[in-house]
């Protein structure tokens, strides 16, 4: 019985929760969603725009000896370009991918899901979802304020692979 009463206690916590989301119990973030400051998504990415991404992402990696997977996304889901350089491990395919479709999803780097399940708590009911990589590495690509596509970098550190993602990423805001 004292189970129960104990359950039913920490439910009613839950519930009067004013956070729904357990990744914007950082400050900037709930800023942005009670300010509608996420932005919506755009059409998608064009093959030249993911090409200058791409460049600019091998470059990093190259200048750094970082063998990497790298993935573009459109702004509705669809793998526009793909590179694996040589000797990237495996796994660094379908973890590039993974980043790239989180931080689309989410309209967020995928860092973010990333350090609230690490602050624990109400962050790691994150792990429940299904199809997320929650791993710094992902990022919406936005131009003219929209989203218009994903990256995600895979096989080396993921600060290495956040580097290489920034890179290419930094490329569009340039022109």
């Amino acid at each position: 019985m004292i189970r129960m009463l104990a359950l039913a206690c920490a439910l009613l916590l839950v519930a009067a929760c004013p956070c729904t989301c357990p990744w914007l119990a950082a400050p900037a973030l709930a800023q942005q969603v009670e300010g509608s400051g996420l932005p919506p998504y755009g059409p998608p990415i064009t093959l030249d725009q993911a090409k200058r991404v791409m460049a600019a992402a091998e470059l990093e990696a190259a200048k750094n000896s970082w063998t990497v997977a790298i993935t573009i996304l459109d702004s509705g889901g669809n793998m526009v370009m793909f590179h694996k350089i040589d000797n990237a491990q495996l796994s660094a395919v379908s973890v590039s991918q993974g980043k790239a479709r989180t931080a689309l999803q989410f309209k967020r780097p995928s860092k973010d899901l990333d350090d609230a399940i690490a602050r624990g708590g109400a962050g790691n009911r994150l792990l429940a979802l299904k199809d997320i990589t929650p791993l710094e590495g992902g990022l919406p690509i936005v131009v003219d304020g929209k989203i218009i596509g994903a990256i995600g970098v895979s096989g080396a550190v993921s600060s290495q692979d956040a580097q290489v993602a920034k890179a290419g990423n930094d490329a569009l805001a340039a022109q």
